[in-house]
């Protein structure tokens, strides 16, 4: 499949969205985050390895233009602090703000890699390995991130704040 394939392409843009919706927390920030990605995938289309994992292609796109957009919007941030401005801020869309389920609220307070995993493996049903590749993280990363997400996220819906990790205290116990 060296052409272009429209209708498989539009078939896979709920997931698409349902994806950068799930990085964003924002309808218009997830409709901008996948037309940015599809713009840099269609612009690559000739490079892609595998024709069978479209999906998971494409999701990686997504992924990695949400990185690299998050980075850039922190160095601007970041710049703007250097010299005293501040980024003007915008109300939240009144879909966000009527929100009522308190696990989207949960969900939401999860950090970005969790979230990515919940939704990957959870709602799009990527394996262990498949989301380990589309993420660039070893399996055994992916395994322990869901871990602690799917906790977090059982203890938000609960009502209950996690609590930090306790910290240990080495001592060393070696003869002076």
């Amino acid at each position: 499949m060296d052409e272009f394939d429209d209708d498989r392409l539009r078939a896979l843009l709920p997931s698409l969205r349902r994806f950068a919706r799930s990085l964003t927390g924002d309808t218009a920030n997830a409709d901008d985050l996948v037309q940015s990605a599809l713009e840099r995938a269609l612009s690559h289309w000739q490079s892609r390895r595998d024709d069978t994992a479209l999906q998971s292609w494409l999701l990686s796109i997504v992924y990695r233009q949400f990185v690299d957009d998050y980075r850039r919007t922190a160095r601007w941030q970041r710049v703007l602090g250097f010299f005293g401005l501040q980024a003007a801020e915008s109300a939240p869309p009144p879909d966000r703000v009527h929100e009522g389920r308190a696990q989207l609220a949960a969900f939401a307070e999860l950090p970005a890699e969790h979230r990515a995993l919940l939704v990957l493996i959870g709602v799009e049903g990527f394996g262990y390995r498949e989301a380990a590749e589309l993420l660039g993280v070893p399996v055994g990363t992916v395994m322990s991130r869901l871990s602690r997400a799917r906790e977090k996220l059982r203890l938000l819906g609960e009502g209950i704040a996690p609590a930090a990790p306790p910290l240990r205290v080495l001592v060393n116990r070696s003869p002076p």
